[in-house]
């Protein structure tokens, strides 16, 4: 299972907006210049998470993006979920009763098992913990971050 470059994209530019939460915004343009991303395709992401409230846009000479709860409260498993869907590997997860084999099935409950594991590590990671580990690779590696 590969994650689509939508979800990957949107993690990372959310990441940039937790790493400068809460002292300013950052522009769609800033975002993409330093993730390696295309402005307009970063674009249409940054507008499909402000429609689900998890972003705001602010407006002006300073304006950009700012994350709409504190990092520490959005985790991957929201993002994942607004920008993916659902985590489930095969459709009978989430929709029981859609085969027929599923009562027979032997590998029905192995694909229960690798949704709840993707859910488990996407639901116990934030933002916070993501902005802490950028900063942290940045500092051993000798980098700086300015956005």
């Amino acid at each position: 299972m590969q994650f689509s470059t939508k979800t990957r994209y949107g993690a990372r530019a959310l990441v940039e907006l937790a790493c400068a939460w809460p002292d300013r915004t950052v522009s769609v343009r800033e975002m993409a210049l330093g993730q390696r991303i295309s402005h307009k395709y970063l674009g249409q992401i940054m507008s499909a998470l402000k429609a689900a409230g998890m972003i705001k846009a602010v407006r002006g000479v300073h304006g950009g993006y700012e994350l709409a709860r504190p990092p520490a409260e959005i985790t991957l498993g929201q993002i994942f979920r607004i920008l993916e869907g659902s985590a489930a590997p095969v459709e009978c997860v989430d929709k029981p009763g859609s085969c027929q084999l599923e009562p027979i099935c032997p590998t029905h409950d192995s694909w229960i098992q690798v949704k709840d594991a993707i859910e488990g590590v996407l639901d116990s990671t934030t933002l916070q913990d993501l902005a802490r580990r950028k900063r942290s690779k940045a500092a051993a590696a000798g980098l700086t971050y300015q956005i």
